[in-house]
């Protein structure tokens, strides 16, 4: 299928917005917008406030309440940003979720918060493939549908959260509010530097066992206590070699212990879980039960499991292929070759697909070594996935069938 006038008009209009969208990125990347930092991404929102009201009525969403485990194993409140949300006819036949987010796994603290060109289509800086370019693709993507004349049959959603980083604990219910009213979702997350896009997807959960024991003194009478990092650390041996197929567990911190000559009375240990079905999460989630209880008694102290599966595993079925494929044709007309493959990440399509949804979760810039000092974008990417996305809602406009059941 070559292009229709209509959509070759409004792909010409992206064509040399290239350093602008750049502009836009780099201001973006020098905000600092780690999922803890709420002053930081007040800032942040404010300006994608700004960036997209010019498309529709932006709103900004207080987080659900939400809990964490301190190290000394107490539950408290957890402190999020606001999730922006924007609606344009909600009236259409066809509508689409766009989602992105705007934190990034880079506190105020980190080393890591400046921008720096590499070579002349590669920028070095912190979000900048993940995922404020994937931010500003979209509202250009957006900006090309709206000036095309296919836009009125297309409605459309947007919602770029504040916590994707951390699984999104405080904007999963406005996702879920948001997947029950569209039949399909995009999601802007970085594709890989070749522009291979992320197919199935493991799930994760991440929790925490608050393990109490029993405090004495270390050399006047050790036997009356009960250690509970000694117990911790049996925790975490027993998981790591737990042998469940398509299951990866890792132990990633003990929080606990105190002066040498006591007895710890307290630990708290931190884990990650990835299954590669619902099946590998639900042997999972049994076989951690399991060892809770055998490392509880044999150490003769209490263990408290909190955290739960936050993403779903991602199978590519029938529904998610139907909707790479409309991606793979409109990258073809493009010029471009599309292609994926599974990996072990996990987004906030992970969640959306969970809730029927086909979604396509890397239509942001190419780019590579997020999470790390690292990481880069390739500049010529941001008007080549902005013309990618528009096309691709611009087909969905005209009538291409969109997957279901």
């Amino acid at each position: 299928m070559s292009l229709a006038p209509g959509e070759r008009e409004a792909l010409h209009g992206l064509a040399d917005q290239g350093e602008a969208m750049l502009a836009q990125v780099l201001a973006l990347a020098e905000i600092n917008s780690g999922s803890r930092n709420l002053a930081g991404l007040s800032t942040v929102a404010d300006r994608l406030a700004s960036l997209f009201g010019t498309l529709g009525p932006v709103t900004l969403r207080d987080p659900a309440p939400v809990d964490a485990v301190t190290p000394a194993g107490e539950t408290v409140p957890l402190a999020l940003g606001r999730n922006l949300h924007l609606s344009v006819r909600p009236e259409a036949p066809v509508r689409v979720l766009l989602t992105g987010h705007m934190d990034t796994v880079f506190g105020p603290e980190d080393p890591f918060q400046t921008c720096r060109r590499i070579d002349a289509t590669t920028i070095n800086g912190p979000g900048v493939a993940d995922m404020k370019g994937g931010l500003v693709v979209m509202q250009a993507a957006l900006s090309a549908l709206e000036r095309s004349p296919f836009a009125a049959p297309i409605g459309w959603e947007v919602v770029i959260n504040s916590d994707e980083e951390i699984s999104s604990p405080g904007s999963a219910p406005l996702l879920l509010e948001a997947a029950g009213r569209v039949r399909a979702a995009l999601t802007f997350e970085p594709a890989l530097p070749d522009g291979t896009l992320a197919g199935a997807r493991k799930g994760s959960g991440n929790f925490s066992a608050v393990v109490r024991g029993r405090a004495a003194h270390a050399g006047r009478n050790p036997e009356q206590g009960r250690n509970a990092l000694v117990a911790a650390a049996d925790l975490a041996l027993g998981l790591a070699r737990l042998d469940l197929p398509g299951v990866s567990i890792n132990p990633a911190r003990i929080d606990g212990g105190g002066p040498n000559n006591v007895v710890p009375d307290l630990a708290v240990l931190r884990f990650n879980v990835r299954p590669a079905d619902h099946a590998g999460q639900h042997a999972a989630a049994h076989a951690i039960d399991a060892l809770v209880v055998r490392i509880a008694a044999a150490h003769e102290v209490t263990i408290d499991l909190h955290g739960h599966f936050a993403r779903p595993p991602k199978p590519m079925d029938a529904r998610q292929s139907a909707l790479f494929g409309l991606v793979r044709d409109c990258g073809s007309d493009l010029g471009l070759t599309i292609g994926w493959r599974d990996t072990g990440g996990v987004c906030d399509g992970n969640n959306l697909a969970a809730a029927g949804l086909p979604v396509v979760d890397t239509m942001g810039v190419r780019g590579g070594a997020i999470h790390s000092a690292d990481e880069f974008l390739c500049t010529d990417s941001l008007v080549e996935r902005a013309q990618l996305a528009a096309l691709v809602l611009m087909r969905l406009a005209r009538g291409a069938p969109l997957p279901t059941g």
